[in-house]
């Protein structure tokens, strides 16, 4: 079954208002003590760490999305469920993250959002809804239809000349990458040739608003390198924001610019591709250029 684009429409709609309800739950915990916990995931903390408010959210996203499950046909992926395989099985999934940046919501500081997506069995995002419960904005797109903050069309300047400041989005693993403080080098003596004299770093937000603010506080990027072992985020952490980025213009692809791999088949971890989100397609070429990036799945 091929899904309209009314009825893409009609299922975004249901998404943006299961965000908002997890979203909500999440900022009623927002800046209080809560209890964590550890799941197995990846050898990353960000990863592995779980709370109470985590499966709150998505109990509420799908209560929500259970409608359409049955109406539609369709499969579900959850990050705090285990994956039940439907995803091969059916033409269309929902892919949800009900609080990706956990970590930072416990250190009680910016970066974690609710996202939601529709992925084709093919692995192409169909619609991905953004909610960061601290700013109550709201980003969504649907395929072919554009994208959205705060329901008002959204087109942001991702134009790398004339800016003064190219920003940095990292996870914290990246800091330890041994060639971390040769590639910053690199990146400073590129930026100088379009007279951008500042480089931010920001590493504090999970995978989801840091593709975000790749977009807000364009230039800048936001990657993940290949790598042998399981992690590289998952599947969850970027089927919503790669629509968003189909929609603007913006680069949403695997490392070697392949495309995401977005229902892969042998795990829900992108780290056998890796990710590269960047505001523009010259700056996605110019990272990976870098000497420094220039290693086969051992750079870590």
């Amino acid at each position: 079954m091929k899904l309209s684009s009314t009825q893409l429409s009609t299922l975004c709609q249901y998404a943006i208002t299961a965000a908002k309800k997890g979203g909500g739950i999440i900022h009623e915990y927002a800046g209080k003590k809560v209890k964590v916990g550890k799941k197995i995931a990846a050898d990353s903390l960000a990863s592995q760490v779980v709370t109470a408010v985590d499966i709150k959210a998505q109990n509420s996203i799908l209560e929500t999305l259970a409608p359409t499950i049955r109406e539609y046909q369709l499969a579900l992926l959850s990050e705090e469920s285990p994956d039940n395989n439907s995803r091969f099985l059916k033409d269309y999934f929902w892919c949800i993250d009900p609080m990706d940046g956990t970590l930072a919501f416990t250190e009680q500081t910016p970066g974690y959002a609710v996202s939601i997506a529709l992925v084709a069995k093919s692995g192409e995002p169909q619609l991905g809804v953004v909610f960061d419960p601290l700013t109550q904005n709201l980003y969504h797109a649907v395929k072919d239809q554009g994208a959205f903050l705060n329901q008002h069309p959204w087109q942001p300047d991702l134009q790398l000349t004339n800016k003064n400041t190219f920003t940095l989005h990292i996870d914290r693993t990246f800091l330890q990458y041994k060639h971390f403080n040769l590639f910053v080098d690199e990146l400073k003596t590129v930026l100088k040739k379009y007279n951008i004299s500042k480089l931010n770093i920001q590493k504090h937000a999970g995978a989801v608003l840091n593709a975000i603010w790749v977009l807000e506080q364009a230039p800048g990027c936001y990657f993940k390198l290949p790598k042998a072992t399981p992690g590289g985020g998952s599947l969850w952490d970027f089927a919503a924001t790669a629509c968003i980025f189909n929609e603007v213009g913006a680069v949403a692809k695997s490392f070697d610019d392949s495309l995401l791999d977005l229902n892969r088949k042998d795990s829900s971890f992108m780290n056998h591709r890796g990710v590269m989100y960047s505001s523009n397609q010259e700056i996605a070429t110019l990272i990976r250029q870098f000497k420094s990036l220039a290693r086969k799945n051992k750079s870590f």
